[in-house]
């Protein structure tokens, strides 16, 4: 089947919207009015240079989501927030360990454990050691910073293509909180609970519980053991607390103490066969297999898995900040611990049966086991006073990880029948009837990172309306994998697992400088412009899986990136409209990839420094207050993500791919949302209206042009309703996602039975409707 969609329905409204968002874009503000003056933008302060500042001070390309815009958009995740940030990407894995983030088209779909990803995530100060960490539900959320390019200087090796800086709420000081409900179709349901909690004049909590649970959009056909296997797969089950204690310990010293815990059980990720298997002599007996499955390509809703695809996560984190007062300047030190153990399970051969048929082409596949991460870190920096002919902020970091995983894989095969041939052409196998040959590798493996830097970054005012910015980081990492396979003792080869030993240990380091230098120019007081250089650095790494040979363990070089972007920050209007633009273009060298491969019979990735690619494109941010009830919102990216030079079979780079697109790099992205109030005068109450249109162009999902792994275009629609009191202390919302039921996948892949296609379905693919109550309580 064709995965390419002209969608000429929509391009009218698309060209209308692209039209409208050069004067529009997507930075979830709100507009107020003081003291009956006139309507203007609600100021925006970020941390996005580890300092508090005006959105529209900060010369880079940063997109802000507030926690109004999540409040408006019950259950929104990380995955939920590509819709309201174009240039963002999710790349959705079988768990968080193999998801990851896109920027401007680039990062990493990473597997390795002596591997990182392209986009950092920072959460309340600490970079997580695995993004995949911060994979779950937001809820009480501040807002996200979201930084656009390499942000090598202050945020470190992990942020070549950007970082996602996630806030969340400080304690009142005063006793109050909310209690917010949801449920939509599909049997989902989330709680969550909020409260401040003023301790004395000089300390404050703040402590929020969550949970929620989720049946799952796909169903499984599997009726052999009802007792054991829902019905429904791709659903979860999650809860976690955070707790949060400000203590004012002196005039000149704020301790914030935070810690937080989660777990969440998920019966996913099955991925779908949605397509037929290549035409062949085993073609009709997996058709026979996979019966009941609608094969409509990301339409296809059905699965026949006899092992359950399992995600089980703990996770659990604590920090401690100090802000010291020296004079004018303030020193912090952020000290983190973080775990996060995850055990993984799949059916890895997508069938409900065992070994149904005689040969490799019908083998089961079965996945399973553990990893577990530990993170230390240590930051402390010095920032100088805001307002000064120069502002600057210096200081250190270090960080060690260590992660170890745990892969079984069983195997089983019918190597022989007495049952005749059916009507499908081949011999069937039955217990009892047939000869089975099974096999178990096991792979134990991980690796240990350790990184010191130090770093530096300040404005220089020249004069007052230019400034010249400059900044410089060291950064020494060093890097250790190792890898040890307990080998099948199977009297044969079979499909996806090893006969061989494995034991050995790698060991590699690296010294960077990265940096980053430009001008500022404000022409006038509502309009500034900016020219930056960075240069970005993403460390060494081992691509360590399970099913290697000594031969593959070869160094992944370290990353570089040179980037360039020019920027303009206004807001228009006397404050009623905020547009900022930025244009970007940056080369990496050394770009470290994954691709999809086969060895021993079996799809998987293989992490490689594929060579030279490039991105280069436009963002529009902007907002509009129309009047003081209605808000416009949207958003813009254009990007061009692309091949220069590519490592062909012999490792030299060559120049023949130039040009094919990076994978999940959509060319066009568009954002436009809207919230409009009806503040009533005869009655007791006010009601609330809010959309979001967003639309994506096709992508593919792996290197290699391959029309089979393209990604069709969508558009989604989001739409709410909601009623309050004239406090907002109450809230009744009904919400519609996905209003016009628009089917999408977010990622496929080849390797399904017979070369079928396999496609992840994300719950947004489908329409579905629900209802949230928020009660606030207390002052």
């Amino acid at each position: 089947m064709s995965h390419q969609n002209n969608r000429v329905s929509t391009r009218p409204l698309i060209a209308g919207l692209l039209l409208g968002a050069t004067a529009l874009t997507s930075l979830p503000a709100f507009a107020q009015v003081a003291n009956d003056g006139p309507i203007v933008l609600e100021e925006i302060i970020v941390t996005a240079q580890k300092r508090a500042q005006r959105l529209q001070d900060v010369p880079a390309s940063v997109a802000v989501v507030a926690a109004s815009t999540l409040d408006n958009r019950p259950g929104t995740t990380i995955e939920g927030l590509q819709t309201l940030i174009p240039s963002l990407n999710f790349r959705k894995g079988g768990t968080s360990l193999d998801s990851s983030l896109f920027l401007r088209g680039v990062g990493t779909i990473n597997f390795a454990i002596a591997a990182e990803s392209s986009v950092a995530f920072v959460l309340d100060g600490v970079v997580l050691g695995r993004a995949g960490e911060a994979f779950g539900d937001l809820y009480d959320v501040e807002r996200i910073e979201v930084l656009r390019g390499p942000q090598g200087t202050l945020f470190g090796k992990n942020a070549s293509a950007g970082v996602v800086n996630l806030v969340t709420k400080r304690p009142g000081d005063k006793f109050g909180g909310t209690v917010e409900l949801t449920a939509a179709e599909g049997s989902e349901y989330k709680g969550k609970v909020a409260v401040d909690l003023p301790l004395s004049d000089t300390v404050r909590a703040r402590l929020t519980g969550f949970t929620g649970t989720y049946d799952g959009n796909i169903t499984n056909l599997y009726t052999a053991d009802p007792a054991a296997k829902k019905s429904k797969v791709n659903g979860y089950d999650r809860k976690g607390v955070r707790g949060v204690v400000e203590w004012d310990a002196s005039d000149a010293l704020t301790w914030t103490f935070i810690a937080d815990y989660r777990k969440a059980d998920d019966d996913s990720l099955a991925e779908v066969i949605g397509t037929s298997p290549v035409a062949g002599a085993n073609q009709a007996a997996l058709l026979s297999l996979l019966s009941g499955i609608d094969l409509k390509g990301d339409k296809t809703r059905q699965v026949r898995h006899n092992e359950a695809s399992l995600s089980e996560e703990e996770g659990w984190g604590f920090s401690a900040q100090a802000d010291y007062s020296v004079g004018d300047h303030t020193i912090t030190s952020i000290t983190a611990w973080r775990e996060w153990d995850i055990w993984g399970q799949r059916d890895g051969d997508w069938l409900d049966r065992t070994a149904p048929y005689v040969g490799t082409a019908f083998a089961q596949l079965h996945d399973y086991g553990p990893q577990d991460n530990r993170t230390f870190s240590q930051e402390l920096r010095i920032a100088s006073p805001s307002g000064q002919t120069l502002e600057y902020v210096a200081g250190a970091y270090y960080a060690n990880s260590k992660g170890d995983r745990t892969f079984t894989r069983d195997t089983t095969i019918c190597t022989a029948s007495t049952l005749a041939i059916d009507s499908t052409g081949q011999r069937p196998c039955l217990p009892g009837a047939s000869n089975y040959v099974s096999g178990t590798s096991s792979a134990t493996f991980g690796s240990k990172s350790e990184t010191i830097a130090g770093f530096a970054q300040g404005t220089l005012r020249l004069t007052d309306q230019l400034s010249a910015i400059a900044g410089l980081r060291l950064t020494h990492d060093k890097l250790e994998a190792y890898h040890n396979r307990v080998p099948s003792q199977a009297p044969i080869d079979l499909p996806g697992i090893r006969r061989d030993l494995s034991g050995w240990v790698d060991k590699a380091s690296k010294d960077n400088v990265s940096g980053k230098a430009g001008l500022s120019y404000k022409v006038t007081n509502e309009v500034a412009t900016y020219a930056t250089y960075s240069r970005g650095y993403k460390g060494p790494a081992f691509n360590v899986f399970f099913n290697q040979a000594a031969n593959q363990r070869n160094l992944i070089k370290a990353e570089t990136v040179d980037a360039y972007e020019a920027g303009v920050k206004s807001e228009l209007f006397d404050r009623r409209a905020l547009v900022n633009i930025a244009g970007f273009w940056s080369k990496y060298d050394n770009f470290q990839a994954n691709n999809f491969d086969t060895l021993n019979g079996v799809v998987i990735t293989r992490l490689t420094n594929a060579g030279e690619v490039s991105t280069k494109g436009i963002e529009i941010d902007s907002q509009l207050r129309v009047t003081e009830d209605f808000n416009i919102t949207a958003g813009l990216a254009y990007t061009d993500a692309q091949i220069e030079k590519f490592r062909d079979a012999t490792g030299v780079l060559t120049s023949a791919r130039k040009g094919e697109p990076l994978p999940l790099a959509p060319k066009w992205k568009l954002s436009v949302g809207g919230e409009y109030t009806i503040a009533t005068d005869n009655l007791p109450v006010d009601f609330h209206l809010n959309a979001n249109y967003a639309y994506t162009s096709s992508q593919f999902s792996d290197l290699g042009n391959n029309p089979l792994l393209r990604i069709h275009s969508y558009d989604l629609v989001n739409v709410g309703f909601a009623i309050s009191d004239k406090e907002d202390r109450y809230r009744l919302s009904l919400f519609v996602n996905n209003l016009f039921d628009q089917s999408f996948p977010i990622q496929i892949a080849p390797g399904g039975p017979g070369s079928a296609l396999r496609y992840v379905i994300p719950r947004e693919a489908d329409r579905y409707a629900g209802v949230s109550l928020r009660v606030k309580f207390g002052e």
